[in-house]
């Protein structure tokens, strides 16, 4: 599995990573988990709470974005977002 992840500020992207894991033997759910908590790690941020809202936007389009409010830390973006390939 291979996510993409880009920080925003306005419709400015300020970064953007992606990471890539073997999904052999792992679930879709564990796999996606491993993935974003390494997207997170990589851009040096903290990991955003998962809604109902950022899974049924994953399942419908593969991407979804968090906003600053989904996040128990303060940023300092206004969003994150991320791309199944």
């Amino acid at each position: 599995m291979k996510l993409s992840g880009k920080i925003k500020i306005g419709t400015r992207i300020v970064r953007e990573a992606s990471v890539e894991t073997d999904q052999a033997g792992q679930s879709f759910r564990d796999a996606l988990e491993e993935c974003l908590i390494s997207l997170c790690k990589e851009l040096n941020i903290p990991v955003p709470l998962w809604l109902k809202k950022n899974t049924t936007e994953f399942v419908s389009f593969r991407r979804t974005f968090f906003s600053r409010e989904q996040f128990v830390e303060k940023v300092d973006f206004d969003r994150f977002e991320i791309r199944m390939e």
